[in-house]
């Protein structure tokens, strides 16, 4: 159940950034998914969900499973219960969130290359943001296992109206950097994904979209850049994404899409 719901907004620091590398070609900002791009979190979402049907009588497939990842949590929570679940929307999302996170402070399965990406990124002062459809809990139990002043904001599914792949959370996360950095413009900010409810996400925002599929393959889309891994990739690859007149005079990127 990757990228789960509906998203909290939360600061965690704000420092102002660089903006002076010519090699990151006027990078302004990167907004992260979490679930299957910072952490390797599908599993235990799988296996939390299996336990929960189970627990019911039903029966849950890893086909089942895997259809929702990227999905919203409410979206997510309402399979569960035409597969048997006897608990409001409400309750589910709570229970598998309870359980994912205890999960995640054992044993934080982190993505290769995610870690040291920000780390890289917060070195260059180019500011960023978790913008994820799971909830405050997990959100805030990932977060906490970097450095602090990695994000600035966790921007999370239980406060916005509709999940992925509307982009509201993304254009949330990106609102939310725009008043700590005015002039922030959407062709300088990069999103991070994973699944396609994600990409879906991040494109209808209008931010540069990149995919790095983990579970479930991604249809090719030629608005987006799609890499293996971010093992091995530096600020200055992100940057790369960016278009060639990214920067230029012309329409603002903090304008709606």
């Amino acid at each position: 159940m990757a990228n789960h719901p509906t998203s909290t907004v939360r600061t965690l620091s704000r420092t102002d950034p660089d903006g002076d590398n010519a090699a990151l070609r006027g990078l302004q900002g990167v907004l992260w998914d979490m679930d299957g791009t910072i952490v390797d979190t599908e599993p235990y979402w799988m296996r939390a969900e299996k336990e929960l049907v189970e627990s019911y009588g039903g029966d849950w497939s890893t086909e089942q499973a895997t259809a929702l990842v990227g999905q919203a949590l409410d979206y997510s929570a309402a399979r569960l219960q035409e597969a048997g679940v006897a608990m409001d929307i409400r309750a589910i999302i709570e229970h598998l969130t309870e359980r994912v996170a205890a999960d995640v402070r054992s044993a934080v399965p982190w993505r290769p290359g995610a870690r040291e990406l920000l780390a890289a990124l917060r070195e260059e002062g180019v500011p960023c943001a978790m913008v994820t459809m799971s909830e405050t809990l997990l959100a805030t139990a990932v977060a906490s296992r970097l450095p602090e002043g990695t994000f600035r904001h966790l921007v999370t599914g239980d406060r916005v109206h509709a999940g992925k792949p509307d982009p509201e959370a993304y254009q949330l996360g990106f609102d939310l950097l725009a008043a700590d950095h005015p002039g922030l413009r959407k062709d300088r900010v990069v999103a991070v994904e994973d699944s396609l409810p994600g990409v879906t996400s991040a494109l209808a925002a209008g931010l540069v979209t990149l995919a790095v599929p983990h579970f479930v393959p991604l249809p090719p889309d030629g608005r987006r850049t799609d890499w293996d891994t971010l093992a091995g990739r530096t600020p200055a690859d992100l940057a790369a994404l960016l278009p060639d007149d990214a920067g230029q005079d012309g329409p603002r990127g903090d304008e709606h899409a």
